[in-house]
């Protein structure tokens, strides 16, 4: 039996440009969990998927801790 590849919900090129309104916007708003909430029902996600793609996107540019979406994807390959 041969496993199905996930499909992500949302494209990469949406999730992108979610994350740069995300930080065109942020100022606007006391706090990022405010932002999350306010923005991401006008971008058609939900406040806990914005927070996700935000958190990502700053590993992957070395502003936060944690693995990059390279280094995941890496992983995975050696984990098959």
């Amino acid at each position: 039996m041969t496993k199905k590849k996930h499909t992500p919900a949302y494209p990469a090129e949406l999730r992108e440009r979610d994350v740069r309104l995300f930080r065109e916007n942020r100022s606007e708003h006391t706090s990022d969990n405010a932002a999350y909430r306010a923005i991401a029902p006008k971008l058609g996600c939900s406040p806990d998927s914005l927070r996700v793609w935000c958190q990502q996107a700053e590993r992957d540019a070395g502003e936060r801790a944690g693995l990059t979406s390279a280094e995941k994807d890496r992983i995975k390959d050696l984990e098959r």
